[in-house]
């Protein structure tokens, strides 16, 4: 098993080369921006399919929708920017809200950036599969096979570090970037060229239909699905870490660089969507339709499709990076396991790592790797850690002597937009499935707590009274037998070594053989006494907890028993299959027991 391990992960590091991991901003825009950046694969679609229930006639709003979008991205990325500047160790939300707003608060934020890095990576990879079929439909009845497929190799190669992925994920994501910004400028020349022709001619839904209370709601609905495309832009600040020094600098940095890429990708997208007259399709992208439209089912076509399924593969890659960064914080609060903190051999937080993985597979599989089932679920805690993290910066903001008045100001308006943005997701998609999120948020938060009272009442328990000194007990030895041999020799060794009451016991299912053993300890008389259970249900487990049991009800107060279980290790994995695991059922059943001390004797064979 540690061979296998190496050959997949690669040889530990040592804690020191974790300088070495750092990332610089090129490789960073890679990793923490793939996820922002592979929206605009879908952001449009899920505009286009809301806004299709009106009519063909209303995909003239998809422009308006988009700008309203592009002025939040804005407003998200300034807001942000500060944040990481004032948070360098990151943890992005969660930290914000601990600092400056209460422990509530944060654990809300932190629930939903954990629900919404596990919806990250079944939404791209289930998008990515969804690329590759549009180029490929004979691959339909693989879609959930190769999603599961798909995470586990992102799990692998994330196990393996991050300086070594960030290397393989690099290449891609600037392949997607300049295939898609090559798709948009030719796109835009062709209609400098030919002129638009597409469903704006026919005009815009009627005023009557619009202006109702359902157009205004399916409108809302178009408007907080197109928002999908802000998922991931809060990723570089929960691993300012990662960045190279100065590390803030770097981060705010490619936060900009992202934002800017973002938002020309998304919004030139959706302008050639509108102008060439695009509908959603079931089974082919708006990507895809985009670029046949542009390059034909030519080299470049395939390119365009090769390179957005590797981007929303990558996406995922975003969550695999910040998901392990925000539960290892959490963690350290006592609010998630401890062995959450802990880095792998790699330098990565394997355990967070392959939690991540283990959750989005359950996703991919209960809803069978359908994006559009998906999407709904996956902006309320986005946007609602948005709000919280906004709100505790300007709470710092305003408790500073200095204060920047548009500091402030931008924050106060981001934090009021994403609040909105948040209610209008829950509303408009709460039938959709917006439900499920709403209802797991507080059972996360819930979760957190109970996580943390254990802690806090272990802690209680075990805490030393400094004054306690530690008293000489007496302990009762039982050594469980089947024979003779000289594993039951070295254990009768051993156990003279810390006490002088010693017992063995064997269980027996006939009396022949009881009195042949009688004889046999007689003969051999190593000063210890052997007591013979009876078991006519041929069990030996039952009959030892029972003498056990009566053990422990005639013990003294400051007394323990003491079970040394005599065991030959075997050289090769497969000889264990070979023998009965009567030890290892016994250990499993007497751990529980309150002053039972279980102990294994090791005898190693040679052959």
């Amino acid at each position: 098993m540690g061979q296998l391990k190496r050959f997949f992960i690669g040889s530990p590091l040592r804690t020191r080369q974790i300088a070495h991991e750092k990332l610089p901003k090129w490789k960073a825009l890679a990793i923490f921006s793939s996820d922002a950046l592979s929206s605009v694969a879908y952001a449009t679609e899920e505009i286009l399919l809301v806004l299709a229930l009106i009519g063909f006639g209303a995909f003239a709003y998809s422009l308006p929708i988009a700008i309203a979008i592009l002025v939040l991205l804005t407003v998200v990325t300034l807001s942000y920017r500060q944040i990481v500047h004032a948070f360098p160790s990151g943890g992005g939300a969660y930290i914000v809200a601990r600092e400056h707003v209460n422990t509530p608060a944060s654990l809300v934020a932190g629930a939903a950036l954990m629900i919404d890095y596990v919806l990250t990576v079944a939404v791209s990879i289930s998008s990515g599969v969804a690329a590759l079929l549009s180029a490929f439909p004979s691959l339909l009845p693989w879609r959930v096979e190769l999603a599961v497929f798909l995470v586990m190799l992102l799990m692998i190669l994330n196990l393996r570090g991050i300086r070594e992925s960030a290397t393989v994920f690099a290449f891609p994501t600037y392949l997607f970037i300049l295939s898609i910004l090559l798709m948009i400028a030719v796109g835009w020349i062709q209609i400098w060229k030919e002129g638009w022709h597409g469903y704006h001619a026919q005009g815009a839904a009627p005023a009557a239909d619009m202006w109702t209370w359902a157009g205004m709601l399916l409108l809302f609905r178009a408007f907080a699905s197109g928002c999908s495309a802000l998922t991931g832009v809060e990723a570089i600040s929960n691993g300012v870490p990662a960045f190279r020094s100065p590390a803030p600098r770097n981060a705010a940095i490619t936060m900009t660089w992202m934002s800017l890429l973002l938002g020309m990708m998304f919004f030139g997208i959706t302008l050639l969507a509108y102008a060439f007259g695009i509908a959603p399709k079931e089974h082919e992208t708006v990507v895809s339709q985009i670029a046949e439209h542009v390059f034909g089912r030519g080299p470049l076509y395939y390119v365009i499709q090769v390179a957005t399924t590797l981007i929303l593969f990558l996406a995922a890659n975003t969550s695999f990076t910040g998901f392990p960064q925000l539960t290892s914080i959490i963690a350290q609060d006592r609010f998630l396991p401890r062995k959450l903190t802990m880095r792998g051999d790699r330098l990565v937080f394997s355990n967070g790592i392959a939690l991540l993985s283990v959750l989005s597979i359950l996703l991919i599989l209960v809803f069978h790797g359908d994006t559009h089932a998906l999407i709904p679920l996956y902006a309320v805690g986005v946007f609602l850690s948005f709000t919280i993290a906004q709100w505790g910066m300007m709470k710092a903001l305003l408790r500073e002597k200095k204060k920047g008045i548009a500091r402030i100001a931008v924050i106060g308006f981001g934090t009021l937009i994403t609040g909105l943005v948040t209610v209008i997701t829950i509303v408009s998609k709460f039938t959709e499935g917006a439900w499920m999120v709403t209802v797991a948020i507080p059972v996360v938060v819930w979760m957190f707590y109970v996580i943390r009272n254990h802690y806090s009442e272990i802690a209680k328990e075990l805490r030393l009274d400094l004054h306690f000194q530690p008293q000489q007990v007496k302990t009762k030895v039982i050594i469980p037998i089947s024979g003779i041999s000289k594993v039951v020799a070295q254990s009768i060794s051993y156990a003279k070594g810390i006490s002088d009451d010693i017992v063995a016991v064997t269980v027996d299912f006939d009396d022949e053989h009881a009195g042949q053993m009688r004889e046999k300890w007689e003969k051999w008389n190593p000063n210890v006494p052997l007591i013979i259970l009876r078991s006519p249900y041929r069990t030996v487990i039952a009959p030892l907890l029972k003498y056990i049991d009566t053990l422990e009800k005639e013990k003294e107060e400051n007394e323990f028993i003491t079970v040394l279980v005599p065991q030959f290790i075997v050289r090769k994995w497969w000889h264990a299959l070979l023998h009965n695991q009567t030890a290892f059922l016994l250990k499993a059943a007497l751990i529980y027991r309150k002053d039972v001390v279980v102990s294994t004797i090791p005898f190693h064979l040679h052959e």
